[in-house]
């Protein structure tokens, strides 16, 4: 086969891993698509540049995402600046695809801070309620090994910071693309950048009303971690913790109805508020998910118990009108099956990220 077409072949693979999320680095990106296209062994020479994928990637961005992108380059800038003004004390400099524009789903902020003290910027984050996780990660690189902080901040767009002394606000990075000193804004910078771009964008208005709300899948990812220590009684859950029985429910609920991002959602969420509240898991759970689920969600997390006593024949006659008189009563009864169902020990299901991954993009493609 022609060199240039395999190597066109291979720079599409390491854009479609890097635009699906597949993989975040464009080294693993394009030796992965190598060894594809050439089943095994590749030519270093074959290989694309970093150049050559982010534009490909580019090209899935306007093929799949259109216009839309820009919305979401501009609400990202507005994250940034927000977040970069919460955290002015620590110099803070914003770098990569939310300062370029070379945006694509999944895109996230990437910000340099430069501290003494790490603690002080968790206190910041703390004092607006953020939630977020540290990292410290462990890095080699010519000879030496240093430890990284980074910082997740779960917002609506997921924020990076990565944190470094005090004294190396002024160090030059090199980019991984071009290998030149890499491109970084300071808060001033950054603001000519988003008054020259948006001429109608007032600032102030944007400060104003800021509202660091944490994006609703995330909050179901950190209500759903803690039900991994959430033992059970084997009477009625031989399978194990709540997170396995959850993941189970899900995965069932899934091969029933794949298309309704609602009823997916309760049967993942069910049982979220056994890591709150284990004597009052349904209200405990449906007051931790108030606002991040609509109505039809909360109804069947809200009566999923109902559905055993039915099965039991203890219900009462007035309960029981009350639940068919609900337009939602054949998906509450469908849901009782699979929670039900979700009790076996040792069977294969998706690990949370998947499961959270297809309920976004079933939603991602519900409004479109």
């Amino acid at each position: 086969m022609n060199a240039d077409k395999v190597r066109r072949q291979i720079t599409f693979e390491a854009a479609r891993l890097m635009y699906t999320r597949k993989e975040t680095e464009y080294y693993r990106a394009k030796m992965k698509a190598g060894r594809k296209i050439c089943r095994g062994w590749v030519k270093p020479s074959l290989l694309p540049s970093n150049t050559e994928i982010r534009d490909e990637v580019q090209r899935f961005v306007s093929l799949y995402e259109g216009d839309k992108r820009f919305d979401n380059l501009r609400d990202m800038r507005l994250t940034a600046w927000r977040m970069m003004c919460l955290l002015k004390a620590f110099k803070p400099k914003l770098i990569g695809s939310t300062l370029t524009g070379f945006v694509r789903r999944g895109s996230d902020i990437d910000l340099h801070l430069f501290t003494s003290s790490i603690e002080a910027i968790i206190g910041t984050l703390d004092e607006q309620g953020l939630f977020f996780d540290v990292e410290h990660k462990r890095v080699r690189k010519d000879g030496e090994e240093r430890v990284f902080t980074h910082i997740h901040i779960h917002e609506k767009f997921p924020v990076e910071l990565t944190c470094y002394a005090a004294d190396q606000s002024h160090f030059v990075f090199k980019s991984s693309i071009t290998g030149k000193a890499i491109e970084r804004a300071n808060v001033s910078e950054f603001e000519e950048i988003l008054l020259r771009e948006y001429p109608d964008l007032d600032l102030d208005d944007v400060i104003e009303n800021t509202d660091y709300d944490i994006d609703r899948f995330e909050l179901y990812r950190l209500l759903l971690i803690p039900l991994e220590n959430v033992e059970q009684s084997k009477k009625y859950h031989p399978e194990g913790d709540a997170l396995y029985h959850s993941l189970q429910v899900f995965d069932l609920a899934l091969e029933a109805q794949p298309y309704d991002e609602e009823f997916l959602l309760a049967a993942l969420l069910h049982d979220v508020g056994k890591a709150i509240d284990p004597l009052d898991h349904v209200h405990s759970g449906l007051e931790a998910l108030e606002g991040a689920i609509t109505p039809r969600t909360a109804w069947l997390i809200e009566n999923h118990m109902e559905t055993h006593k039915i099965v039991a024949g203890t219900i009462g006659a007035r309960a029981m009108r009350r639940l068919q008189q609900s337009p939602d009563y054949e998906d509450l009864i469908l849901l009782g099956e699979c929670d039900r169902g979700g009790r076996v020990p040792g069977v294969d299901v998706p690990n949370l990220d998947e499961a959270i991954e297809v309920i976004r993009e079933l939603a991602r493609t519900c409004s479109a």
